[in-house]
């Protein structure tokens, strides 16, 4: 007989199926920017097109959010979770099939699967793990953080293994994809014996988030917050040049940026299951990024010290962001509504960020107003992080 419960089992193992997932979703995206030039020579691309490599990911997971949300509710999130990851298997091997419209077409493919498997995660936690539902999101976090900072930085040294150069790079997250997908397979086999012994249950009746003021306030906050950090890892590198920075200094600074989220994931995830609600931490996470998106602004020079400090607010806001689905929600029904919501504000808007301060830097030939852009919408996050922390749900 084992010596662990059904109970530590089931939950052990879906923790197990949910960091592999969670594996799957950044990396194949964040290996793409370190070899993009590599792949703009070898499909004679335009810089603009490069560019939608990066752009494309973050529109499809806003545009397909909501009907990732219906999808799991009309067919089964484990069902819809698993189609997500062959869409992400799928995706990633067609795009290293060789021709300029496979590497477009997988793109596209693979950005579908992380929309669906972004959206339905945290109501699959909230429905069967909602007691560990803290730990869970925050590990889930960090390891999809771990691994998209891992991606990004073995992306090179791989590519020069063998003569497939970025082909054989990109194809190393086939592994982990593969992984996953077979994974999921004993919980796919365990909803649908699920549905076959109980009585379907009831379409969720509640409110529709998307006409809660609510529902607005939490998908303003993953947006606010998401636009920050996806900004920052966009233009840090320029901007710092400007300021004097090395082009490698800056590289490991946005590096040190991305290590500290991952530590205010895990420390987040800790001190969400001692409070009471969220509005002291939600607050503290936004005032942490206001606070370093100023000190670049005012004193360049110590960028390193308003790194640390904006990185604990990204890490914290985005694990705070994935928690609010769950806790602002009557059931799982709600709970993928409202995130397929928050991810449609909030990664239309991280797409948004970069574009527009882009465009403000080349109309004002400064760095001053996109800075000022950034800082005025992170003051945003601050006013209406106390609103989407308040203890209550949606109606």
């Amino acid at each position: 007989m084992s010596i662990m419960s059904p109970i530590f089992t089931r939950s052990g193992f879906f923790l197990t199926v949910l960091l592999l997932t969670a594996a799957c979703l950044r990396a194949p995206l964040t290996s793409i920017g370190p070899v993009l030039e590599d792949i703009r020579l070898t499909f004679s691309l335009t810089a603009t097109d490069a560019g939608l490599l990066n752009f494309i990911p973050l529109m499809m997971f806003a545009l397909l959010a909501p009907p990732a949300a219906w999808s799991g509710n009309r067919f089964g999130l484990e069902k819809t979770l698993w189609l997500a990851v062959w869409l992400i298997l799928s995706g990633s091997a067609l795009r290293i099939a060789g021709s300029s419209a496979a590497l477009w077409l997988g793109t596209a493919i693979l950005s579908g699967g992380i929309a669906a498997a972004n959206v339905l995660l945290p109501p699959l936690i909230k429905r069967d793990f909602a007691r560990h539902s803290a730990r869970y999101i925050g590990l889930y976090a960090c390891v999809m953080s771990i691994t998209a900072s891992l991606a990004s930085g073995i992306a090179v040294p791989l590519a020069s293994l063998t003569n497939a150069g970025w082909f054989f790079s990109l194809a190393v997250w086939l592994i982990p994809a593969a992984i996953a997908l077979a994974a999921w397979l004993p919980l796919l086999k365990r909803a649908r014996q699920r549905q076959t012994t109980r009585t379907p249950l009831a379409v969720s009746t509640l409110r529709s988030p998307w006409r809660a003021a609510l529902g607005w306030q939490v998908s303003l906050f993953m947006g606010l917050q998401s636009l920050a950090f996806y900004t920052l890892i966009a233009w840090f590198t320029p901007w710092a040049e400007a300021q004097g920075f090395s082009q490698f200094a800056a590289g490991w600074l946005l590096f040190l940026y991305q290590i500290v989220a991952i530590v205010a994931n895990l420390a987040c995830m800790r001190a969400l299951k001692r409070l009471a609600d969220q509005r002291a931490i939600a607050l503290l996470a936004s005032l942490a990024i206001f606070t370093g998106l100023c000190g670049l602004y005012l004193f360049p020079a110590l960028a390193v010290f308003w790194l640390i400090i904006a990185g604990l607010g990204a890490g914290a806001s985005l694990v705070i962001s994935l928690s609010l689905f769950g806790l602002r929600s009557g059931d799982h029904h709600q709970a993928s509504r409202l995130s397929g919501m928050a991810q449609c504000v909030g990664y239309g808007l991280a797409a948004l960020g970069p574009l527009v301060f882009g465009v403000l830097h080349e109309h004002f030939d400064s760095w001053s107003a996109p800075l000022l852009f950034m800082i005025a919408l992170s003051l945003l996050q601050v006013a209406i992080a106390p609103l989407a922390g308040r203890n209550k749900v949606i109606g």
